[in-house]
């Protein structure tokens, strides 16, 4: 393997961690950005010279860190900055495991201080914390690129401004911001588990960054919602072998190989979720988690016990009413009740400002469409889809739906003509 290539396996996989770090040691999220960027453009130049380091995270953290401190030196008003940093070089210890784990949950919890709107705070951890661009930030979001980058730009703005501590909160503050903790987890865990771009259905990497820091939270914090949060991603990414292709195509669960899920860590959910469960009342992740948890302990869609799937969904839409939702409820009635169940429900949503943008919504309603005969609205819905969707194997696979369909059609025509 080439050292660039290593670089970028760095990158991809240590990249965060290490701004957690330079913000901690610098002070300033556009200065630990920009050494950051610095400190790999270092790696690239001296790693093939002088050999990768045993520890690349530290060295990146290390160079960095001078890196930054060189451009404070630079800056003519820098004087007062230069005061408040420790010019001798990091100390060992800071540069540990267990630092640089507290490092990124002190990261999570400036960016989700209350100060700031549950918009801005979500945005501004998904962009730094997880390093997902301001497209797909606003695609997780469902809100315009440009509001995004401005509400991450203020963010940055009052965090220095008003000097918001980069700290994980005392434990009697912790439940405060929990919930935007754990939303901005969850969304980090569904753009690995099914990327919103790209070529890949799962970003293993992003969907196990997130799983890990949930178990730091749950470690931290014994709370249902925590357990139960962690649960339903270790439910979720079991599946991860089983959802695409050798060659990255889609597949649906309905025709996923289950015996490529992994049974370690479905035992591992639902103890989670038994442990969540034991705290009421259950919160929608723990909800979610239960969901899964009865998807994994079926053989097949069609042995799925989609009674309590739905019951679940009743009471999940209860206490957290979302189009998303219901959107997935009608789903499962239509598995349990046929497809113009479904459908019925689906109209429903389908003024539904948050899911106006949300391919899903056309494409479920294709598949339900298709299996009901309605083969020329399907195909209208699958189009529809298509037009919205930016995952290419998504892409592909409608694409496929809708040559089928389009076989199918032709067979119809020549057989009412013969």
């Amino acid at each position: 393997m080439s050292v660039s290539t290593q670089v970028d396996l760095v990158y991809q996989r240590e990249s965060r961690r290490v701004l957690a770090t330079l913000i901690r040691l610098l002070g300033d999220f556009e200065l630990a950005e920009e050494a950051m960027q610095e400190a790999f453009a270092a790696a690239l130049q001296q790693w093939p010279l002088q050999g990768v380091p045993d520890n690349p995270r530290a060295w990146l953290v290390s160079t960095g860190r001078h890196k930054g401190i060189d451009q404070i030196r630079r800056r003519q008003t820098a004087s007062q900055h230069l005061q408040r940093l420790d010019l001798d070089d990091i100390p060992t210890h800071e540069l540990n495991e267990d630092s640089i784990a507290d490092d990124q949950l002190r990261l999570i919890f400036t960016c989700c201080h209350p100060a700031l709107a549950i918009e801005t705070q979500l945005a501004m951890t998904l962009r730094e914390m997880c390093g997902l661009s301001t497209e797909q930030v606003a695609r997780a979001l469902l809100q315009q690129p440009a509001t995004v980058a401005q509400r991450i730009v203020r963010a940055k703005r009052k965090i220095r401004e008003a000097g918001i501590p980069y700290d994980v909160p005392e434990r009697k503050a912790l439940p405060q911001r929990l919930h935007s903790v754990l939303q901005v987890i969850y969304l980090v865990f569904n753009e690995g588990y099914s990327s919103t771009s790209g070529e890949h259905v799962v970003n293993i990497d992003m969907a196990r960054e997130a799983i890990r820091l949930g178990t730091l939270m749950a470690n931290l914090l014994p709370d249902t919602e925590v357990y139960g949060l962690l649960a339903l991603m270790l439910l979720q990414d079991s599946r991860r072998d089983a959802r695409q292709s050798t060659q990255g195509e889609l597949i649906t669960l309905e025709d996923q190989d289950r015996s490529l899920w992994h049974q370690t860590q479905i035992n591992e959910g639902v103890r989670w979720l038994e442990a969540a469960l034991q705290r009421p009342p259950a919160g929608s992740y723990t909800l979610q988690a239960a969901i899964a948890a009865v998807h994994a302990e079926a053989s097949s869609t069609a042995n799925t016990d989609w009674n309590q799937i739905i019951g679940l969904y009743d009471v999940l839409l209860q206490r957290n009413p979302s189009p998303v939702i219901a959107l997935n409820r009608a789903v499962a009635v239509a598995m349990r009740d046929g497809p113009q169940a479904g459908l019925a429900l689906l109209d429903v949503l389908t003024d539904a400002p948050a899911l106006q943008n949300y391919h899903l919504l056309p494409a479920a309603r294709a598949d339900l469409l298709r299996r009901s005969g309605q083969l020329s609205a399907a195909r209208e819905a699958y189009q529809q889809a298509l037009q919205l969707v930016q995952l290419g194997p998504e892409q592909r696979f409608l694409q496929q739906r809708l040559e089928t369909l389009a076989l199918a059609a032709t067979q119809t025509d020549r057989s009412q003509k013969s």
